[in-house]
Formats: structure tokens, C-alpha cells, sequence
């Protein structure tokens, strides 16, 4: 039996490296009787992995099934899994078989094990272990013989570092683990995975399939997707049923795309935190415009210091001692107060805020002065210019690839997209 073959028969879409992996171990391990533990963000697509190894597995002809543990409430779980005695307790009013007495000789697959109560883990240890177990409200012990795949979206071992979880009961349970890569990693399935779904959706509600251009393309591969399969389908479903036009630009997928979702790679310094594993979410063009102004900042107080160093080495007789002196002792103090406030969550001043000179009403003009009135008006009038500036230095570095040059700059690709539309910038 092929990788092929299999995903054709359970429907399983993609070629990824990651996705290839998880489903040759599925298919090693299912002759055997070994425990599983699949693992895998939330629509990662979990589901699929206990049944392709069910399938391949000396118990296909018994009874296979899956059990959602977060979704059975803390005071019935132990009922679900292991059956009830009449009158043991209230609604009890009969007997009733669990799962692991129905699936005897075949396999349970348990969603979400992290969710389960720490004393149905211990019960389940022991199952696991001797292949015992005890219905509520019994004293006799039954056996069975059953298969359990568990898996979970959790971070296993953070849930052992708090004592949600039993580590025993996760050695047991994970003696071949398999892990299921989100959809962000597996970037060559995303546009399989979305012509999928488009071509299910035209069918269902007989319509024309809706396809994406280019552009959409890259902006459908560039998303992070943190609701994984799950999420994409949705978005599909979405844009099939509610655009007119067959064919989507980037700019009308990105509207269904939530904004918040998309990560950026690139070290920024927001609110007093900096590098690139700080950065997630959508910075809007005001961040862009932090960074030209610190940037500017930074360059005006570089210009300050090379002017104090041609005063202090100036020869030339022109500019009488006193006034050099005063010149050089404000400009000091002006870097060393552009230093002080150089804070990396630096604002715009108002631009009306801002107060100017008049060197013909001000007796005591002096250079300083004009040279801070100067400084006021060019870090007011060249933020628009530098903006430009940065976005087609990010274009032109990733060959016009908009994905790429928003990770540069820090800011969403919608962002990006407005902005090149805002600015009539020609990629």
C-alpha cells in the first residue's frame, strides 16, 4: 500500500515533506498493537491519522471509536469510557456498557486526552497496562482488548509541568508518536487543499468554481493560518458563496482573511519590545511611521554631533569664542536631550503643534534655533516620501513579491496593498 493510495482513499490532500512523514509512520505502525499519540495544532486534520491506522490494522473488521474527551463533562467520562451498574448513581437507571467494553478488539481514538480528569487518567492507566478495568458502581474487574490512539492540540509537556496530565500516562500512551504539521508548514498544499474545496462547494451549491490569480495565490500561501484546514475550508466556503465574480484577486481574498493572524518575521521595537520572536500580529501604517521618526531622530542627532565637531575644530576666526561656546553647549544639550527621549516607543509630535521662529521678530535668533526649526519642518514634510521610499526598497529587494517586502517592513500584506494603491507605486 502507497502513500498515494491511501490519501486517495481517505480523501487526504497534499504532498508536503511533513505530511508524508506522518502518514509512513501511520502505515508501519498499524500491523502492530502499539499505542499512538498523534499530535498536531487544531485543524491540523488529527482525525485522520487513527483511522488510516485502524484501517491497515489486523482489528479493520471490529468496532472503531472516537471519543471527543473535551467535549464529555468531568461527572459522565468515567461512564462513557468504562460503562455503569444500575443505581449507581443518580439517572443511573440501568446498566450500560463503556467504550472500552463495546470496542473490545478494535481501537479507541481519544481526541483531546489532555481534557480528561486526572482520575480517569488513572483508570485509563491501567487499562492501558493490564488491559483492566472497573465499571462505576462495581467492584468486578472486566479485561478488554483494545487499541487507543489518543492525540491532542496541547502542549503536552507544559500540561505535565502544571500536573494536568499524568507523565506516566503519556509515556504509555506515546510509544510511536506522530505529529501532524499545521498548514502554515506545509505551504505547497495550501492552493491543492483550496481548488478542493472550491470544486466541493461548486458542486454542492451548483455554481461555477471560483478561482484565484496570481496575486491571491500568493496571498493565500503567504497566511499564517492558525485555524489550519479547518479555517481554510471556511474562508473557501465563504468566498464561494458570497462573491459574484469567478475569479478572486489578492485584494478581495484578503478581506476574509483576519488581519490579526498575520505574522511577521521582521524585528521591530513597538511599546519597549524588540526582535523578531516578540513580533506577531498587524502593525497599521502609524508603525511605520514610529520607525521613520526614530529613524529621523536618530540621523538628526548624528548631524548635531557633526556640527559640534566642526564648530570645536573651526579656525577660521568668523565665529567669535563666546558665541562658539554657547553654540556648542546648546547643540550638546540638544543631543543629549534627543538621546534621553530616543525611546524606542517614540511618537509623532503634531505637526500644528509644533512652534517656529521668527528670526525677524526674535532679536535673539540664534544658529541653534534655526537649525531646530529646521530639523521640525523636515521631520514633518519627509515622512510620506520616506514611507514611499522604504516600501519600494522592500519591493524592489524581493523582486516586487508583496508577501515578502510586508515581512520587510513589518506590516500586514493588506496594509501593503493600500498603501501601494494609496501611493500609486509601480512594482
Amino acid at each position: 500500500m502507497t502513500i498515494q493510495q491511501v490519501k486517495q482513499r481517505f480523501g487526504i490532500i497534499g504532498n508536503s515533506i511533513g505530511l508524508n512523514r506522518a502518514l509512513d509512520v501511520a502505515l508501519q505502525v498499524a500491523p502492530t498493537d502499539i499505542s499512538v499519540f498523534v499530535t498536531g495544532e487544531s485543524g491540523s486534520g488529527k482525525e485522520s491519522m487513527p483511522q488510516v491506522i485502524h484501517h491497515y490494522s489486523s482489528r479493520k473488521h471490529a468496532e472503531y471509536i472516537a471519543v471527543n474527551c473535551g467535549a464529555i463533562p468531568e461527572g459522565t467520562i468515567d461512564s462513557e469510557l468504562f460503562g455503569h451498574e444500575k443505581g449507581s448513581f443518580t439517572g443511573a437507571t440501568g446498566e450500560r456498557k463503556g467504550y472500552f467494553e463495546v470496542a473490545n478488539g478494535g481501537t479507541i481514538f481519544l481526541d483531546e486526552v489532555a481534557e480528561l480528569p486526572l482520575q480517569t487518567q488513572v483508570r485509563l492507566l491501567r487499562v492501558l497496562e493490564t488491559g483492566e478495568f472497573i465499571k462505576v458502581g462495581s467492584s468486578k474487574v472486566l479485561k478488554t482488548d483494545v487499541r487507543i490512539i489518543a492525540a491532542t492540540n496541547e502542549n503536552i509537556q507544559q500540561a505535565i509541568n502544571k500536573g494536568k496530565f499524568r507523565e506516566d500516562l503519556f509515556y504509555r500512551l506515546s510509544t510511536v508518536p506522530i505529529n501532524i504539521p499545521p498548514l502554515r508548514e506545509r505551504k505547497e498544499d495550501v492552493h491543492l487543499l483550496f481548488r478542493k474545496f472550491a470544486a466541493d462547494f461548486a458542486e454542492k451549491y451548483r455554481m461555477p468554481t471560483i478561482q484565484l490569480n496570481s496575486d491571491a495565490v500568493n496571498a493565500l500561501i503567504g497566511y499564517s493560518w492558525p485555524g489550519n484546514i479547518r479555517q481554510l475550508k471556511n474562508i473557501t466556503e465563504q468566498i464561494s458563496v458570497i462573491e459574484k465574480e469567478r475569479e478572486v484577486n489578492a485584494e478581495t481574498l484578503l478581506r476574509y482573511l483576519p488581519e490579526k493572524a498575520t505574522h511577521s518575521n521582521l524585528p521591530m521595537v513597538i511599546g519597549g519590545q524588540e526582535g523578531a520572536n516578540n513580533i506577531s500580529g498587524d502593525f497599521s501604517e502609524r508603525e511605520i511611521l514610529y520607525k521613520v521618526l526614530f529613524d529621523l531622530r536618530q540621523d538628526m542627532t548624528e548631524m548635531k554631533k557633526l556640527v559640534i565637531d566642526l564648530l570645536e575644530n573651526d579656525k577660521s576666526g568668523n565665529i567669535n569664542a563666546s558665541e562658539k561656546t554657547a553654540m556648542i553647549s546648546r547643540l550638546h544639550q540638544d543631543v543629549d536631550s534627543t538621546s534621553l527621549h530616543a525611546s524606542p516607543d517614540i511618537r509623532p509630535t503634531d505637526p500644528m503643534s509644533v512652534q517656529h521662529h521668527n528670526p525677524s521678530s526674535d532679536s535673539n535668533f540664534t544658529f541653534t534655533e534655526s537649525f531646530q526649526e529646521h530639523e521640525e519642518v523636515e521631520e514633518s514634510l519627509s515622512l510620506e516620501a520616506r514611507e514611499v521610499e522604504l516600501i519600494k526598497k522592500a519591493l524592489d529587494k524581493h523582486n516586487g513579491k508583496r508577501k515578502y517586502a510586508a515581512r520587510e517592513l513589518g506590516i500586514s500584506e493588506r496594509t501593503l496593498y493600500r498603501k501601494i494603491k494609496e501611493y500609486d507605486i509601480n512594482k
